[in-house]
């Protein structure tokens, strides 16, 4: 087998459909648009969601919910995550740097998935319940710090 046998597998590739090239072509004169009406016109159609006039669906259906613009978007952290760490002290800088995390948005909340072994302190800007009393348990401290 040589370089100049290899080919595409029968059928992946398809020439493009070159239109308004005569009447010999098959596709000439309307160019396979038809004739006349709105979509044999350039720039012809509805937009996405248009339904002929009706009411369209989404202004048929309710408004539902709010969107809290004051909501805080935290980086979550678990514990077995921590606990892969050799410092004692561990603070968001800590955990960015390690890479653990890759932005820590509003701030960083470790939530209490895994165990904790060794005693550390973590600062974080929020913690689960089940999260701090693991920390506690292991003889840490679960210090939270503000923004």
């Amino acid at each position: 087998m040589r370089l100049s046998d290899l080919s595409p597998k029968q059928g992946s590739n398809k020439k493009k459909k070159r239109v308004g090239r005569g009447i010999g072509s098959g596709h000439g004169k309307t160019s396979c648009r038809g004739h006349k009406g709105q979509k044999a016109r350039t720039g012809g159609g509805t937009r996405v969601g248009f339904e002929g006039g009706q009411m369209p669906l989404h202004r048929r259906l309710p408004k539902r919910g709010f969107t809290n613009i004051f909501r805080k978007e935290y980086a979550v952290v678990n514990l077995k995550d921590l606990d892969k760490l050799s410092e004692s002290v561990i603070t968001p800088e800590i955990i960015l740097e390690k890479g653990v995390i890759k932005d820590t948005k509003h701030g960083i909340k470790v939530l209490g998935e895994g165990e904790i072994k060794k005693p550390v302190t973590v600062k974080a800007h929020a913690f689960s319940a089940s999260a701090k009393d693991k920390i506690i348990k292991a003889g840490g401290i679960a210090e939270v710090i503000q923004n």
